[in-house]
């Protein structure tokens, strides 16, 4: 059952009821789209086909250009007069059953005159409209379809172009969020001394002169001491960090004192 039928006149819009419908079967699928020349399967009869859509659709676009009113029948009179033109009928069946009728004002096409229209198509002066210009094709095109997904849920939730901006945002989410986690673990590039053992009776980990925060045990991260001078009063700590002692350097500097 198609959710959207794409409804013009021959001999006025056609490349841009084209257009249309072809946008809209991309984004949402081509079985929720009606468009009488793709839709209708060879050797059915178009009458029954045409009626059941417009009877079943949820909305009916209503592509109109400059010359919808003018182009004429093979009688010579204006189309829309006769009452078993088709484009007359679809919207008149569409309005009669309560459906949403947009009409897509194309190119130069103005707002519609109630007083060109057949008695039972004057509704459709009232309908708010939407425009479309070949100039602006791609444009239109994206805000026509976001106004479907936003007025119909089911077309909403299969909008192709939606689910791409979502895994679009996600993915950049993702990255985003890995960047900030290497930020936040000490890498050999944020070491400009590189990694040794304390010698002695001092056991544990230190690192030259840290970029960053450093782990040295089984404790929690702590922020590595940044050695210089002569060590004097430089803390640092020791042991499985399961907790934090600090201690000086006082025997280096007493034998810096008795190398003197």
């Amino acid at each position: 059952m198609p959710d959207v039928f794409v409804n013009y006149r021959t001999g006025d819009e056609e490349s841009a009821a084209t257009m249309i419908a072809r946008e809209l079967a991309r984004r949402f699928g081509g079985e929720r789209i009606f468009f009488a020349s793709n839709s209708i399967e060879l050797g059915h009869r178009f009458p029954v086909e045409l009626v059941r859509a417009v009877e079943e659709c949820e909305a009916l676009l209503a592509v109109i250009g400059p010359r919808w009113t003018e182009v004429r029948g093979a009688d010579g009179r204006p189309a829309l007069e006769a009452e078993q033109d088709w484009t007359r009928r679809e919207i008149q069946t569409a309005l009669d059953r309560g459906i949403l009728v947009i009409p897509v004002l194309v190119g130069k096409a103005t707002r519609i005159d109630r007083a060109v229209l057949p008695y039972d198509l004057r509704e459709l002066a009232d309908c708010q409209y939407r425009r479309f210009d070949h100039r602006n094709a791609e444009s239109d095109l994206t805000a026509l379809g976001d106004a479907l997904a936003r007025l119909l849920p089911e077309l909403g939730a299969v909008d192709r172009d939606a689910r791409a901006a979502r895994e679009r945002a996600e993915a950049k989410s993702h990255k985003k969020s890995a960047q900030g986690r290497g930020y936040t673990r000490m890498r050999t590039r944020d070491v400009r001394g590189g990694v040794g053992n304390l010698n002695g009776d001092l056991s544990g980990t230190f690192v030259n002169e840290p970029q960053g925060p450093v782990n040295t045990g089984r404790g929690h991260q702590y922020n590595a001491p940044h050695f210089q001078g002569d060590n004097t009063g430089v803390q640092f700590t020791a042991g499985d960090n399961s907790g934090t002692v600090h201690q000086r350097f006082e025997r280096e500097r007493r034998r810096s004192d008795d190398g003197r």
